[in-house]
């Protein structure tokens, strides 16, 4: 049996624990690896390696990171195929899926080639009488970063890059159930130049990751996840003393208006539904059917969804693969059955897929929702898999309050052919990411990434001008050159102001 070790200080690390945790291939149901899950001593190895590694690479010169930086986009893009096979097989998601998360990762990597920009401090001259007035941003520390399974390339290449590129060393502990990913970007790290021990991988469960919240030797703790355990990390991470980025859940609503083309709109919301099985933090689960549009939305979303082909992510005919697990996939049936009973009606049934020669994966169907309400489980829960709510609205104003209302602020669009609607929706919804006609508003990597609301706990979103901000802290300097040949002034002891 294959295992996938930890990377410490510029090595694979078989390290000290003897627990470790099944790797499946969720479309045949079978493992197919096993991952170590790190003891307290095999994360203080990490973070001493990356500790010991700080101070020279703090004191790197621009230059050789962005060198560093363009190498390892380009090692990137050379191991694209490589990566998106990985997380393909240990994910479930198709390979295009895949490669499209590495793509969006890889635009942080850019972003970070260009680091020199973002760290130009600034001066002002003369402030007093012969005294000017600099600053400048420096790195904390040592990093760390806690991803979640749905995206093991794009969501940790939204923190280590711009850790590393502003001059921190950084220890992350992605998901245990698709870690083969993050040992492959560690070796290219290395193939790029980076000095050992400034990037270190630790895989593990919550013992590993209260290690990490706990350990002195971490300044800072990037994390998405849930809310709940987002709350979790930044409750403890600061009482330790860190700084933390906590990004959670989320419930993103699509509004859809009576005069937006329903084709157009059934097929992006189809995709941001079902696409990689749901299990996306933006992927559209609610549908508001304003108006007239409902029962023509609902029809055409019934034949997309029926026409979807659910099968092995390596198939180059499938659309939508698997769940990650046995207990994914029993929780959306579940929820399913649990819609049906609260009085929803579920025009599309996902539950009780079989795909041929892969009758043991972890497959569920699509499956839409009508009439649902939002007393009911299948609007209120993050469900986090292939399930489409509709909701019905009476007008653009009630769709608006029925997602302000919502706890989740984390993305959200609206489909219409009315600027003026979509500029009225766009600044009344208490929303972090709004998209107008597109489904899945993710920003570009010059952006930052961060929901509202429940969606991120604390106030540091991720990657972009923000995540530059989080990785440094600022330093104010103040100088004055006296003139050795001239009597300086005489000091005061009233508080110093300009003069």
């Amino acid at each position: 049996m294959k295992t996938i070790d930890h990377w410490i200080n510029g090595s694979p690390a078989p390290g000290t624990s003897t627990r470790s945790a099944p790797v499946w291939n969720p479309a045949t149901g079978r493992e197919q690896a096993r991952v170590p899950l790190a003891a307290p001593a095999d994360v203080d190895a990490a973070v001493s390696a990356a500790g010991a590694a700080f101070d020279a690479w703090r004191d790197s010169s621009l230059s050789q990171r962005t060198r560093i930086m363009f190498a390892f986009r380009e090692l990137l893009v050379r191991h694209e195929d490589e990566l998106a096979e990985l997380v393909s097989a240990e994910h479930g998601k198709v390979i295009d899926d895949a490669r499209g998360e590495i793509v969006r990762g890889r635009e942080v990597v850019e972003y970070a080639c260009g680091i020199a920009q973002e760290l130009k401090g600034g001066h002002s001259d003369q402030v007093s009488r012969g005294v000017d007035v600099h600053t400048l941003r420096q790195p904390l520390g040592v990093c760390a970063g806690i991803t979640p399974f749905n995206f093991p390339v794009m969501v940790p290449l939204w923190m280590h890059p711009i850790a590393i590129a502003t001059g921190n060393t950084f220890v992350l502990k992605p998901s245990e159930r698709d870690p083969s990913a993050s040992t492959l970007i560690a070796r290219l790290y290395a193939e790029a130049g980076l000095p050992d021990g400034v990037f270190n991988v630790v895989h593990g469960d919550r013992e590993a990751v209260d290690a990490v919240l706990d350990h002195p030797g971490i300044a800072a703790v990037s994390f998405v996840g849930s809310t709940p355990i987002a709350r979790y990390v930044h409750q403890r991470a600061t009482a330790a003393g860190k700084r933390v980025q906590a990004l959670g859940g989320a419930k993103n609503h699509a509004v859809v208006l009576p005069d937006a083309d329903l084709d157009f709109a059934a097929d992006q919301l189809t995709a941001a539904a079902f696409g990689s099985a749901g299990e996306r933090c933006m992927a559209v689960s609610v549908a508001v059917a304003v108006g007239d549009a409902a029962d023509a939305l609902v029809a055409v979303l019934e034949h997309r969804a029926r026409a979807i082909r659910v099968g092995p992510g390596n198939d180059p005919d499938t659309d939508m693969g698997p769940l990650i697990t046995q207990a994914a996939r029993e929780r959306i049936e579940a929820a399913v059955g649990a819609a049906a009973a609260q009085g929803a009606t579920v025009v599309v049934d996902g539950r009780g897929l079989k795909v041929d020669g892969h009758e043991d994966g972890f497959f569920v169907g699509p499956s839409v929702l009508d009439n649902v309400t939002p007393a009911m489980d299948a609007y209120r829960e993050e469900l986090f898999g292939p399930v489409l709510a509709v909701v019905r609205a009476a007008t653009l104003d009630e769709a608006i309050a029925l997602i302000n209302a919502n706890p989740y602020g984390n993305g959200t669009a609206i489909f219409t052919a009315d600027g003026g609607a979509a500029r009225r929706f766009q600044r009344a919804v208490n929303v972090g990411m709004v998209g107008v006609n597109v489904p899945i508003p993710v920003p570009m990597s010059y952006y930052s990434f961060g929901g509202w609301k429940d969606s991120l706990i604390g106030d540091s979103p991720i990657h972009g001008p923000e995540g530059v901000r989080f990785y440094t802290r600022p330093k104010v300097i103040t100088t004055r050159w006296p003139h050795t040949n001239t009597a300086a002034s005489p000091a005061a002891f009233s508080f110093p102001t300009a003069g």
